[in-house]
């Protein structure tokens, strides 16, 4: 299973949710805590409430902006690279939605961004799930499973999988025992071994 095959989260690794819901926020009359922008929580990023950051959160994902959202950094020439000129295909596992029309913006928007050969198969878990179930059928399998965030990162390196942390400034200090990189050229490298 491992030789032409990559695990991949979606968000913060393939395209920058992040970007694209501190916009929404703004939108929605929210702005982001002074000293806060390299926190990963929604709650501490705009000092809310536990029901104010899942109820904004799963708006979001289910909401038309989940369409549109950009790539990250340099993701679609590396993911290309990969696919079109080294023949790995990938797996996206990510937690966004239950909803099946919000699931269907997503697969739209990675497939216009990235080409519609490029993703050979779409999980998608409701807003918040664990990935725990989603990764198991590939335990032991040494794939490659990028994610952004850290504990993700772990639960994979201790399924068996070769565990990629995409750099984000809310995972600086990530000590773990997967390999921290910051940008998909030095992924792409790793994986090449160039």
């Amino acid at each position: 299973m491992k030789e032409k095959l990559i695990l991949t989260d979606c968000d913060g690794v393939l395209v920058d949710w992040m970007y694209s819901f501190d916009m929404w926020m703004r939108k929605h009359g929210y702005k982001i805590q002074n000293n806060a922008s390299h926190m990963y929580s929604i709650k501490e990023r705009y000092d809310i409430g536990m029901a104010d950051k899942s109820r904004l959160t799963r708006m979001f994902n289910e909401s038309a902006w989940i369409r549109k959202i950009p790539p990250h950094l340099d993701a679609i020439k590396y993911v290309r690279k990969l696919h079109e000129e080294h023949g790995y295909v990938f797996h996206v596992i990510t937690s966004q939605t239950d909803v099946e029309y919000a699931q269907h913006l997503r697969v739209k928007n990675l497939c216009e961004l990235f080409g519609p050969t490029a993703f050979e198969k779409f999980i998608i878990l409701d807003c918040g799930a664990d990935k725990d179930e989603a990764l198991e059928p590939y335990r032991d399998s040494g794939c490659y499973w990028l994610e952004d965030k850290m504990s993700n990162c772990d639960l994979g390196v201790e399924m068996g999988l070769d565990g990629i942390l995409m750099a984000q400034d809310y995972n600086y200090n990530y000590e773990g025992p997967g390999l921290r990189l910051n940008n998909w050229r030095e992924i792409y490298n790793l994986i090449t071994g160039l």
